[in-house]
């Protein structure tokens, strides 16, 4: 925090209304008004074409500090003024300047927890020097010559997923793409075009009315899929689960064969391994011998549960997972790769060309002079993309397979640490009970003067549902820590903690019980 502190200084010198001074912006320069800044650009514009390069260099260079101070100016004025303007939890508003821009929390802290890891870890590490380098370079991986080390790093990088995931070989297909939402995409498409390939060139016309199946708590993303790619929201047929948070396997087959009765097509499954919420993984094995009974598809959602695979200790949660005909997984989450890193991973060589490509001319030439099968690009949705690969590929060579796995390892004993430590603690009360399966720890924080009141009644309840949102808020403000929160189902509101820096400590944890406990004592 303190490192942070130096370099967000509050600057009232330069400036009539507070400002904060970052590094690339130039202090040492009067801030003019508006019109003479105006004036002088416009003139030094007009010479910038007429001068010897020497001098062309200079008058650039004052012309970017005089833009950076109009930046500066504006831009953090607008700021501040919004900041006075909105009130806090308390009610009141903001009539001086924070000490800093620590004073509310930086979601790059090590303490704002969140499923993907803190930017604040990979942006120190010089493995991050990869996503500037690729983002610099601005390549686009549609072809082996656009980038010829970039398609080779994808699809070594992949046939490794594949393997892990327990596929002969690492034989069939897959891509990297912007997230786990666009890959659960990828895989409803990719089942669609299985059964009903005419739905590529004819449309939807071309096939019965088909549906979905994805758990009550599965990622919006299958329903959100389910509506872009024109089956409907209501064809996406929610599945009931247990008090974990796990698809009820006979409640899969009831609905598959109310749906069949209905004369509607069962097309997709979707199990979740790493559920947002609770962090539950559904049981795949046996959803599995029901696709196989009724010719269904079964993907499986492992963006947030995907790293677990890299675990010897974990990754029997995965149990079944080979049986998938896709896979999501996203290394930006548990991992750690900064974003954006998803890959859908699938079974079947080919499928993903025969659903997507469109053989434009112009880049996919069959005649080129090496084999046109590292031209990844026509398998894709997008035709510029990003090369996300790097920054994986380069992470796992320095970190190795162990490496991974003991950044899972570790993050997963601290979330059992979490649960140890709160779940006979007076004042906190489990969601579910049992060990997580995930790193998602679940619960509510119960100030004293809920403590005697009837927990079944509907005072309690509502009283209840306002300490999360009320306590997360006063983290924010105070700038300590942030924890996510969210109802589910009848549960009001509650804390769900996600645990996925290997650099947190157990102090962290400890740390995080105690601002719980000081913010919420009053409530």
């Amino acid at each position: 925090t303190q490192a942070h502190t130096n370099t967000h200084t509050l600057c009232s010198t330069s400036c009539s209304s507070p400002c904060y001074t970052l590094g690339f912006l130039q202090k040492n320069n009067s801030l003019g008004e508006e019109g003479r800044l105006s004036g002088a650009l416009s003139e030094r514009q007009k010479n910038l074409f007429t001068c010897e390069n020497s001098d062309r260099d200079v008058r650039f260079r004052r012309t970017e500090t005089d833009f950076s101070n109009m930046f500066r100016k504006l831009l953090f004025s607008s700021c501040w003024n919004l900041w006075t303007s909105l009130p806090t939890i308390s009610g009141r508003r903001l009539t001086v300047p924070p000490r800093s821009l620590t004073s509310t929390i930086r979601t790059s802290y090590w303490r704002a927890w969140r499923a993907s890891t803190s930017s604040y870890l990979t942006s120190l590490s010089p493995l991050n020097k990869s996503s500037w380098t690729a983002g610099t370079r601005s390549s686009t991986a549609f072809t082996y010559e656009i980038a010829p080390v970039f398609v080779l790093m994808e699809q070594l990088t992949l046939k490794k997923m594949r393997e892990m995931i327990g596929w002969p070989s690492g034989e069939g297909d897959g891509i990297f793409s912007p997230g786990g939402a666009i890959s659960n995409m990828y895989s409803v498409m990719i089942a669609r075009y299985k059964y009903f390939p005419d739905v590529k060139t004819k449309g939807m016309s071309a096939a019965p009315r088909l549906v979905l199946f994805t758990s009550e708590h599965s990622h919006y993303s299958i329903k959100k899929a389910g509506a872009a790619l024109g089956f409907g929201s209501e064809n996406v047929v929610l599945l009931s689960t247990d008090e974990r948070g796990r698809v009820i396997p006979s409640d899969l087959e009831a609905k598959i064969l109310d749906v069949k009765q209905k004369g509607y097509h069962p097309l997709f499954v979707n199990a979740t391994a790493g559920s947002t919420v609770y962090g539950a993984f559904d049981p795949i094995n046996e959803i599995a011998d029901i696709c196989e009974k009724y010719n269904m598809w079964l993907h499986v959602d492992g963006a947030w549960g995907g790293g677990l695979l890299m675990s010897r200790k974990h990754r029997h949660k995965f149990s079944g997972v080979e049986r998938a005909n896709s896979v999501t997984w996203n290394p930006h989450k548990m991992m750690g790769v900064p974003l954006q890193c998803s890959a859908i991973l699938v079974r079947e060589k080919g499928i993903l060309s025969g659903c997507n490509s469109m053989c434009a001319g112009y880049l996919f030439q069959p005649d080129k002079q090496y084999d046109v099968s590292f031209d990844t690009g026509d398998k894709a949705i997008q035709c510029g993309r990003h090369v996300d690969i790097f920054k994986f590929w380069l992470m796992w060579k320095a970190k190795g397979t162990i490496g991974f796995e003991q950044h899972i390892d570790r993050c997963l004993d601290l979330s059992q640490y979490l649960y140890e430590k709160i779940r006979n603690r007076e004042g906190y009360e489990m969601v579910f009970q049992g060990v997580p399966q995930h790193t998602n720890v679940c619960f509510w924080y119960i100030p004293p003067s809920l403590r005697g009141m009837d927990p079944n009644s509907q005072e309690y309840r509502e009283k209840l549902h306002k300490v999360a949102p009320k306590i997360k808020a006063l983290m924010m403000e105070s700038g300590t820590t942030m924890v996510g929160y969210q109802p589910q189902g009848q549960k009001v509101n509650f804390f769900r903690m996600v645990i996925s820096n290997p650099a947190a400590l157990q102090s962290d944890i400890d740390f995080l019980i105690d601002e719980i406990e000081r913010l919420g004592h009053g409530l």
